[in-house]
């Protein structure tokens, strides 16, 4: 278990070092959503209308809507930014070495899944603050409650890009992959509209988004934010994150998944 915990602490370490040299990374993070938050927002406030919905007790403005989508946006592409490092680190034989060490391949992945969702946890609460710098406010233990729903949805999120990088031969095939991936799990979601808006303009546009699970991880950052529990949108997110996380230890394992073939 020490030995455990040390490389744990030195993968996460490792992730850590390698965002703090990566300062255009954490800016792209936080521009992303505030272009959305300032900019698309402002101009669909007035053709978009909400009714007032859990978790909401009043009307509310088409931004303060959005921010827990936007919050999910942050973890969806920090997630897949991560498993990029991954692909480039199997390619430059570190990831050989990581995964050779003597301890369990589930663990050492969890540890990587670890460091990069702590990290997506941080730039989360950076753009909140940047929210409440304009006026975008929320009930203050709402900033603390949605802590570890940040936390499973970034677990979810991240196990979906470690579960990705493992199918992935190249490098040059990871941006293409990726927002195949990115662009339909954020847009098919309920992080810009409610699902009761896409039940009006098609049933099975609905359908699909409440089948994404980046709906729910969305849905359980909303209603934590506003210090209210989502069983259903846990359950999901829960049931999601183990799958991710089971394909990806099984696409990681020389003896089945495509490791095999790629070192």
């Amino acid at each position: 278990m020490r030995h455990a915990l040390i490389a744990m602490r030195a993968i996460v370490l490792r992730e850590a070092l390698r965002f703090v040299h990566q300062r255009e990374r954490f800016i792209a993070a936080l521009v992303r959503p505030l272009v959305w938050l300032l900019v698309f927002a402002a101009g669909f406030r007035a053709a978009l209308g909400l009714s007032i919905s859990p978790p909401y007790q009043t009307y509310i403005t088409y931004e303060t809507y959005i921010v827990p989508g936007l919050c999910g946006m942050i973890l969806l592409f920090n997630g897949m930014q991560s498993s990029l490092s991954l692909v480039y680190d199997r390619e430059m034989g570190s990831m050989r070495l990581l995964l050779t060490a003597p301890l369990s391949r589930t663990w050492l992945l969890f540890s990587k899944l670890l460091g990069s969702t702590i990290i997506s946890i941080l730039q989360v609460y950076a753009f909140l603050l940047v929210a409440w710098l304009f006026d975008i406010t929320l009930p203050p233990l709402g900033y603390l409650a949605v802590l570890p729903a940040l936390a499973l949805g970034g677990l979810m999120l991240g196990a979906l890009g470690l579960a990705l990088s493992s199918f992935i031969k190249q490098l040059e095939n990871f941006a293409g992959v990726m927002n195949f991936v990115i662009f339909p799990m954020f847009f098919l979601s309920s992080a810009l509209y409610p699902l009761w808006k896409m039940a009006e303009s098609s049933e099975i546009l609905h359908d699909i988004c409440a089948a994404n699970p980046f709906t729910h991880a969305v849905e359980l950052i909303r209603f934590a934010l506003y210090v209210e529990w989502n069983g259903m949108a846990f359950v999901w997110t829960a049931l999601a994150t183990a799958a991710f996380m089971a394909l990806a230890v099984w696409g990681y394992d020389p003896a089945r998944g495509m490791m095999t073939r790629k070192g």
